[in-house]
């Protein structure tokens, strides 16, 4: 798996991700760079090679002269997430994705949760996009602090996390305005797909619908930008 950009790389050594080789354009060779040190100290195998090799080998078209041979994302499982958030000593705070598809929208939506301090995210192993190049781009390095489980069930899911005292929210139009709603608590929310929302044989697990007004003619916000407005809302409730 390659992880491409500046940002990104240094966040994924930072995590103490496995990286096999760095690759770096020639032309960064005799240039001081605060990644390439970062590298160094970290004891990263470093090649470079022409930035014609690096065009060939991106996946994202954006590398910025650095491109990251790791190993595979390593999911975790929910107890993981659950665990993380009692040894913070925190009540756990948890995003449930249903079927989102477009890999940007994924990586904005690691992007958002990671800084909001959620414990984790879970997906499907087959309605959700999979970790891939383009999302780890998209997260700038978030990715790399976020726990991210793969289910085979999201319904088992929720109710494994509701025997773990977690409730949990649709976030879907038709629910309570969220402004309205307690949510200073050990919660886990659902967003759905771009463009079909909340199966509802998931929403029919969950313990509330949750919604944001909206006030324009548009009836929906992309689900990047729904769940970052969420989780912050979530977050403001939980530093009171």
């Amino acid at each position: 798996m390659f992880i491409e950009g500046k940002n990104a790389v240094k966040e994924a050594i930072k995590a103490g991700l496995t990286i096999n080789k760095l690759m770096v354009d020639n032309n960064l060779k005799n240039k001081k760079d605060d990644l390439l040190s970062f590298a160094y100290e970290n004891k990263i195998k470093i090649e470079f090679l022409p930035k014609q090799i690096l065009d060939k080998k991106t996946k994202t078209n954006h590398h910025q002269g650095f491109i990251a041979d790791a190993v595979d994302f390593c999911y975790c499982n929910c107890q993981d997430i659950l665990n993380k958030a009692k040894e913070k000593n925190e009540k756990p705070f948890i995003v449930i994705l249903d079927g989102i598809e477009d890999p940007h929208n994924f990586g904005a939506i690691i992007r958002s949760c990671e800084c909001a301090g959620v414990h984790g995210i879970i997906i499907s192993k087959n309605r959700n996009v999979q970790v891939n190049e383009t999302v780890i781009k998209t997260s700038t390095g978030a990715i790399a602090n976020m726990l991210i489980a793969r289910v085979t069930n999201i319904k088992d899911a929720i109710e494994e996390l509701k025997q773990n005292d977690v409730w949990v929210y649709a976030a879907e139009l038709g629910g309570q305005n969220i402004y309205k709603q307690k949510l200073d608590r050990n919660i886990a929310v659902v967003i759905g797909s771009e463009g079909f929302g909340i199966r509802p044989v998931v929403k029919s697990h969950c313990d509330g619908v949750i919604t944001l007004p909206l006030k324009g003619q548009v009836n929906s916000l992309n689900a990047s930008v729904a769940c970052g407005i969420v989780v912050f809302e979530i977050l403001r409730q939980r530093e009171k």
